[in-house]
C-alpha cells in the first residue's frame, strides 16, 4: 500500500459536520440546525463539568442525532401528508407528553389545513399503518446510525448510544428498555440540545424555557433540563456555527488519512442511497467505475483519488428530495422536475464547508451537466468540465441505467452501453469517457465518430496543438513529418470552423477533445 500523502488528511469534524449538514437537509430542518444543536450540547456539558470521554461522545452524537433519518423514508414518503410534515408537525412533539406526540403526528399524516372530511379519510388510512410500522422505523432509525458510526473512524463507544436515541427518563420512549440514568448521560445531554434548538425555530427564548420546564423529568433528565432553563444564554443561537462546532470539538481532535477518509467519504455515499431500494450501492458503483476509467485514462493518481471521492458522495443532494418524487412511475410534475434538477445544488452545500470536501465540488456538483450545456444544475458546457467531471458525468449515466427504477426495469449492459454512446455521439457525453467507463463496465466500446468529421489522427493533432506545442514539435511527438503535421493543422481548422489556436482549444474544451493523460502525451491504443 503505498504511503499516505502528507497533504492526505482531514479532521473528522469536518467530515462528520458535513454529514450533520445532510441529515439537516434529509430531515427538513434549516441548514446546520444540527451544529447550532451540538454548540448548545457543548455548553451543557461545560456547565455540567462532564468528564472528556462523556463531552467527545456528547459532540459526535449531537453532529450525527438523525444519521439514521433516511431509513424510514419510505414509510415516511408513503403514510405522511406532506414533504415536510414531519418537521413541522411531529419533530416539535417528539419529546412532548403523551398527548401532544399524538396531537403533533395526527397534523403530520393529515395536515391541519385539509377540509375536514379529507382528513378523517386520510387518518382512517394512515393512522393503522404508522401504529403498525412505527417499533420498526424506530429499531431502523437506531441500527442505521449505529452502522454508519462504525465507518466514520469514531470511538465504538459512540455508535452504541443510537440504542437510547428514543428512550425517555420517564421510561415512556422505544424501544423502552431504559429510563433515568441508565440512559447515558451524552443522550440525555443530547436530547435537551435538539429539541431546545427546534423548540427555538418556534418561539422565543421564554417559550423555549417553558417548553424545557415542562418536559423536565418527563422526557429530559431534569438536571439537564433545569440546567439549560437557568442559563437560558446557552440556547442562543451563533452567527457562525462551522468555526464555533469545530473549535468546540474537545480534544485531543480526531483526524481521518488516507483510506480511513474514503471509507468515511462511503458512509456518506450509502447515508444518501439507503433512502431508496432503486439506489442502494449507487453512489459507491459509480465511484468505483469513475476512478476505474481514470485510471484507464491515464490521469494522475490525486486525480484518481479525486475522482473516486466526488463519486462516493455525488448523490448526498439526493436527500432534499421527497422520496415520492424519485419514486414517481408516471411523468414528474414541473414543481417536482425543479426539486430533482437542484439535488446536486444541494451536494455543492453539504460539501462546501470543508476545505477537503469542497476540492471534491467542480467533480461532485456537475454529476449531471452535459457538454452541449444541456445538463443541470448550472447548464455548464464542455468549456467550464475537467476531465474527472466528465468522467463521473458518464459513470453515474451509466451505473443509472443498470438500476431498476419506479418507471423503468434495469436496462441490460448492451442497451445501458448504446445508450451513452448515442448521447456521446449526439455531443451530450465526453466519448473518451464513455469509451473509458464502457471498458472498465466489460463492454466493448466501438469507435465514436468525431466531431465536425475529424480524423484520430487530427484529434491527436488539435490536442496537441491546445496544448501549445508547435507544428515541428507536433511533429516530433507524433513522427511525422513537419509538412504533413501542417497539412492535419489546416484541415483539422477548417473542418472545426476555425482559424487560431484559440478557436480550436475552446472548440477542443467544448467537446471532450482534450488531453486526459499527463502531458506530453504518449502513444496510447484507442478503445475498439
Amino acid at each position: 500500500m503505498a504511503e499516505t500523502a502528507p497533504a492526505d488528511r482531514v479532521r473528522t469534524a469536518e467530515i462528520i459536520g458535513s454529514l450533520s449538514l445532510a441529515t439537516d437537509v434529509a430531515v427538513g430542518f434549516p441548514m446546520e440546525h444540527g451544529l447550532q444543536s451540538t454548540l448548545v450540547a457543548m455548553r451543557l456539558c461545560d456547565l455540567l463539568g462532564v468528564d472528556q470521554a462523556t463531552a467527545t461522545q456528547t459532540y459526535y452524537l449531537c453532529l450525527l442525532f438523525y444519521v439514521g433519518c433516511t431509513a424510514p423514508a419510505d414509510i415516511a414518503s408513503d403514510i405522511f401528508g406532506s414533504d415536510h410534515a414531519l418537521m413541522t408537525h411531529a419533530m416539535p412533539s417528539r419529546f412532548g407528553s403523551r398527548g401532544e406526540i399524538v396531537s403533533g403526528f395526527m397534523r403530520a399524516l393529515a395536515p391541519p389545513d385539509e377540509p375536514v372530511l379529507k382528513r378523517a379519510r386520510q387518518l382512517a388510512h394512515r393512522a393503522p399503518r404508522l401504529l403498525l410500522g412505527f417499533p420498526g422505523v424506530v429499531a431502523a432509525v437506531c441500527e442505521l446510525g449505529r452502522m454508519l458510526t462504525d465507518r466514520l473512524g469514531l470511538p465504538t463507544t459512540i455508535s452504541g448510544m443510537f440504542a437510547y436515541e428514543s428512550e425517555r427518563w420517564d421510561g415512556k420512549g422505544l424501544p423502552g428498555l431504559a429510563e433515568g440514568d441508565a440512559i447515558p448521560l451524552p443522550v440525555r445531554i443530547v436530547h435537551v440540545a435538539r429539541d431546545a434548538t427546534v423548540q427555538s425555530m418556534l418561539g422565543d427564548r421564554s417559550f423555549v424555557v417553558d417548553v424545557l420546564n415542562r418536559r423536565a423529568g418527563a422526557a429530559f433528565d431534569p438536571d439537564v433540563a433545569r440546567l439549560a432553563v437557568l442559563h437560558s444564554d446557552v440556547l442562543e443561537s451563533h452567527e457562525s456555527p462551522w468555526e464555533a462546532v469545530l473549535a468546540a470539538e474537545p480534544k485531543p481532535w480526531l483526524a481521518l488519512e488516507g483510506l480511513e477518509i474514503d471509507e468515511a467519504l462511503a458512509a456518506m455515499g450509502e447515508f444518501s442511497d439507503i433512502a431508496s431500494s432503486y439506489t442502494l450501492g449507487h453512489s459507491e458503483g459509480v465511484a468505483s467505475l469513475a476512478m476505474g476509467a481514470a485510471v484507464q485514462l491515464g490521469l494522475a493518481p490525486a486525480d484518481v483519488r479525486r475522482v473516486n471521492r466526488a463519486g462516493l458522495v455525488h448523490d448526498l443532494g439526493r436527500v432534499s428530495v421527497p422520496l415520492r418524487v424519485w419514486e414517481k412511475s408516471s411523468k414528474l410534475a414541473t414543481s417536482d422536475w425543479e426539486m430533482v434538477r437542484l439535488h446536486a445544488y444541494h451536494s455543492e452545500r453539504v460539501l462546501a464547508r470543508s476545505p477537503l470536501l469542497s476540492d471534491l465540488i467542480p467533480v461532485a456538483g456537475l454529476h449531471h451537466e452535459r457538454l452541449d450545456g444541456s445538463g443541470y444544475h448550472r447548464g455548464s458546457g464542455g468549456a467550464t468540465l475537467d476531465p474527472q467531471a466528465r468522467l463521473l458525468a458518464v459513470a453515474d449515466a451509466y451505473h443509472a441505467m443498470r438500476e431498476p427504477r419506479p418507471y423503468r426495469p434495469a436496462l441490460p449492459a448492451a442497451e445501458a452501453a448504446a445508450s451513452i454512446l448515442d448521447e456521446a455521439r449526439g455531443g451530450l457525453l465526453d466519448p473518451e469517457a464513455v469509451a473509458a467507463v464502457l471498458q472498465v463496465a466489460g463492454e466493448e466500446a466501438p469507435s465514436i465518430e468525431r466531431p465536425a468529421g475529424l480524423t484520430e489522427r487530427q484529434v491527436e493533432v488539435v490536442r496537441l496543438l491546445v496544448r501549445g506545442l508547435q507544428t515541428k514539435q507536433i511533429a516530433r511527438q507524433l513522427d511525422i513529418s513537419a509538412k504533413t503535421a501542417d497539412r492535419h493543422i489546416q484541415n483539422a481548422y477548417r473542418k472545426m470552423g476555425v482559424s487560431t489556436r484559440a478557436g480550436a482549444a475552446l472548440f477542443a474544451m467544448q467537446r471532450g477533445l482534450t488531453s486526459w493523460g499527463e502531458f506530453p502525451i504518449g502513444e496510447r491504443t484507442q478503445p475498439s
